[in-house]
């Protein structure tokens, strides 16, 4: 377990940058405005004010500060990655039917559906804007490219997530587009920008890409086995149909009177009293929660390992930091 002053690197690494991200979060402030729909404002807000974490542009500053940038466009490209998340948080609420997000109600519940999706796609757009504006177009290519990557992985998901034939390869194709691609791209363009080497740059979309897919797989498990920890109702993925890790790992251990439970419940949708408990019983059973918990060790493991090749420096140790605090809640 991580000692008590370690418990949040993130926290750490916000003071280390503060003023960097001072900058970031008026530029964001300035860029989400909107004289001519005061509603776009109003529903950005609420959700970036939320108190999220503001991790992944942090990973950009961490990243463009360790490859030893001193000029101004990092900023402009952790504030891309901000409107990048903000975005797709938006658009994933209406495709889930979610009515809560860090513990408040979330934006298409107190506005509507058609506002979060517009405000969302005025996000998308935006990005682009202060994108551009770094005259990188390698950085513009890596951003584009997580950005499809993205919507991509959202979309195979809806097509994987209630079909038992779903295995751990097309689940891993989807934690790498819907989650780790925003990581690992905030880390690579962070290298790029500075002009760091190839190997540095592929060490930062490396620890970007496995800290993403521990983060994940991370959400996934407490999902059922802390739910408060992350805002959710214990079940919450169960009671959706998701096909997540716990999940996929438990169904292909399943005999045929427990697969016709899980076609029962997640591909037919025909749930009643009790079907949580069962599930929990049989994840417990074949040792899914704790595989999925070991799966998490290793790729937060694989994300300590790519920061070898970094330069040595109190970012570089954070990072390692942030690694470990990712999978603490489950350790």
């Amino acid at each position: 377990m991580l000692i008590e002053a370690a418990h949040k690197p993130h926290e750490r690494l916000g003071a280390h940058l503060k003023d960097e991200m001072a900058a970031v979060n008026a530029l964001i402030a300035e860029r989400m405005a909107s004289k001519n729909a005061p509603r776009i404002p109003e529903v950005t807000a609420h959700l970036v004010e939320a108190g999220g974490k503001r991790l992944r542009p942090m990973l950009t500053l961490a990243a463009a500060r360790l490859c030893g940038y001193s000029g101004p466009y990092h900023i402009h490209l952790a504030a891309t990655v901000e409107f990048i998340h903000t975005a797709t948080l938006l658009h994933d609420d209406v495709v889930d039917e979610s009515g809560q997000r860090r513990g408040r109600p979330t934006a298409n519940l107190l506005w509507d559906n058609k506002s979060s999706v517009l405000v969302g796609d005025y996000l998308f757009s935006r990005s682009f804007q202060l994108m551009v504006e770094t005259g990188n177009l390698r950085v513009l290519d890596i951003l584009a490219n997580a950005s499809a990557t993205i919507a991509e992985g959202e979309v195979l998901q809806l097509t994987a997530a209630q079909d038992l034939a779903t295995d751990e390869a097309v689940y891993l194709q989807v934690v790498r587009g819907k989650t780790a691609a925003l990581f690992s791209a905030a880390t690579e363009v962070g290298g790029v920008i500075a002009g760091a080497s190839e190997a540095q740059v592929k060490a930062l979309f490396d620890y970007g890409d496995a800290l993403g897919v521990s983060f994940q797989i991370v959400d996934d498990l407490l999902d059922f086995t802390g739910g408060d920890a992350i805002g959710k109702n214990i079940g919450d993925d169960f009671r959706e149909r998701k096909l997540t890790l716990p999940l996929i790992k438990a169904v292909a251990k399943a005999d045929a009177e427990e697969r016709a439970f899980w076609t029962r419940t997640i591909e037919k949708g025909r749930q009643q009293d009790g079907d949580l408990d069962h599930a929990l019983a049989l994840m417990h059973r074949h040792g899914a929660l704790e595989d999925t918990r070991a799966d998490a060790m290793v790729w937060a493991g694989k994300a300590k390992a790519a920061l070898a090749v970094l330069p040595d420096d109190p970012i570089r140790d954070m990072l390692h930091d942030i690694a470990d605090y990712v999978v603490a809640r489950i350790s």
